[in-house]
């Protein structure tokens, strides 16, 4: 097996030139699933992972319980790992550094850490510097640093772009490894992203968007599913239940993975 720095060295070079598929799991299996499916890296959906474990998403999770599970996916997979630390489980600087060592412990080769506050964005200043904090915690680290201007329609629609470019600038300079613009949808404000981002940009992906091979022409090094994929696994849990409580019927599980097949992901 590679050790935690070669694993770590890979995932950063994955997004150069990339982009780098991530179809986020939330639990061991997803991830398992995800890996056999060929992607070269797995990421984790901190709403998935806080909703498998009884917690809405939003910072509500125990940073233990999130850690926790994080190491019990890097020991199942072959592959680097990122994990989706929310806002990094604490209210200071300090206790993100914290949250940051204790993922890279666990042998993460990359946290997503999100500017997010209630319905607008943290202090430029102040999220800087819990980027930095999270650097230090861990130098060798991918830090993905979110930025939610796009997601969360912060201010002026004419100046969300800008105000996105001083962000990442700034966040950059922090230590951030590339930079995550969930909520945009439209080529040339990807593009301009892009354009305007000294590191590799990330953005969030899903039914409507552009393919990954035009998002690759337009400089994207880095796309994601997000919580995608775990809310379509419980709509099917959904469909099935009311399926078979309503009409007596099975199909919705017709196209389900093979018994057979998903418990010999376990045994490797």
């Amino acid at each position: 097996m590679t050790s935690a720095t070669d694993r770590t060295e890979l995932f950063h070079s994955l997004h150069r030139p990339g982009p780098l598929a991530l179809a986020n799991a939330w639990d061991v299996a997803s991830a398992l699933v995800v890996e056999a499916a060929g992607a070269k890296a797995v990421a984790t959906t901190s709403a998935g992972v806080a909703w498998s474990l009884g917690a809405p998403d939003g910072d509500a999770l125990q940073r233990e319980r999130a850690v926790d599970l994080v190491a019990r996916i890097v020991a199942a997979v072959r592959v680097p790992v990122s994990a989706d630390i929310e806002t990094g489980f604490g209210d200071t600087a300090a206790e993100v550094g914290e949250t940051v060592r204790a993922v890279a412990e666990a042998g993460a080769s990359g946290v997503n850490l999100e500017d997010g506050l209630g319905a607008g964005q943290r202090d430029v200043e102040e999220q800087a510097e819990r980027y930095a904090a999270a650097r230090e915690a861990a130098p060798g680290i991918y830090v993905n640093a979110r930025i939610d201007t796009f997601l969360r329609q912060v201010g002026d629609p004419a100046d969300r772009l800008e105000r996105t470019l001083v962000r990442a600038k700034r966040f950059v300079e922090a230590g951030a490894s590339g930079v995550f613009v969930p909520g945009v949808g439209d080529i040339e404000t990807i593009s301009a992203l892009a354009e305007g981002i000294a590191v590799p940009l990330n953005v969030l992906v899903g039914p409507g968007s552009p393919a990954v091979g035009e998002l690759a022409r337009a400089g994207v090094a880095r796309v994601s599913l997000g919580s995608a994929v775990a809310e379509a696994a419980y709509a099917v849990a959904r469909r099935a239940a009311e399926e078979m409580l309503t009409k007596g019927t099975y199909g919705s599980v017709e196209d389900a993975i093979a018994y057979g097949e998903l418990n010999a992901l376990f045994g490797r």
